[in-house]
């Protein structure tokens, strides 16, 4: 007898399942509405870039590393020192060569940047010269020459043993404490 009763009750509870999905709805309050339109949009105006080098002004001390390599030095309370960029005794117009450090303290620990032009006809020249003096001269796989300072006179090395690097390109030379610091020398722009 019980289980006629839950088959009545399962059969009618399927009935009232049955009968609700086969009822139309009632008619709804509003009307549906349209979905939304699509306004299309005009792409964005293309922003003009700025050509790399393209009024870029004098190199500074501030502008040949990142902006934030040289905040992070003046945070640690160091001023900076600005010279002309030679190669050996040649001083070359339009460069900069800028010495970081702790101006309260007296220490070698410095770190120094520079970068400046140089005509493509100079620059085996000056490589010549630096060698002479007992330079190391390393090309690089891209064409570019490494000229370091003499192991034996460095007082400041990276963790590959260079100490004060020159890196040549074809119409720029660069310099900095170590080998691996020229990576911060980002002058001209269109070397970025």
């Amino acid at each position: 007898m019980i289980r006629r009763s839950l088959s009545a009750a399962g059969t009618a509870i399927l009935a009232a399942v049955l009968l609700t999905a086969c009822t139309t709805p009632t008619a709804p309050d509003a009307a549906p509405s349209a979905p939304p339109a699509v306004t299309p949009t005009a792409p964005p105006e293309a922003t003009p870039t700025e050509t790399p080098g393209a009024d870029a002004g004098e190199p500074t001390c501030e502008t040949i590393i990142p902006s934030t390599t040289a905040a992070d030095f003046r945070s640690l309370g160091w001023t900076v020192q600005t010279e002309a960029f030679r190669v050996g005794a040649t001083e070359l117009s339009g460069g900069i060569q800028c010495k970081w450090g702790d101006s309260s303290v007296t220490s070698d620990r410095i770190q120094m940047f520079g970068w400046a032009p140089i005509e493509a006809d100079a620059v085996q020249d000056a490589v010549d010269e630096l060698v002479a003096s007992g330079w190391k001269r390393e090309d690089g796989s891209d064409g570019l020459i490494y000229v370091t300072e003499n192991p034996d006179w460095a007082i400041g090395k990276d963790a590959d043993g260079y100490g004060i690097t020159y890196l040549f390109g074809d119409d720029w030379v660069k310099i900095a404490d170590t080998k691996q610091s020229l990576v911060l020398v980002e002058w001209p722009p269109a070397q970025r």
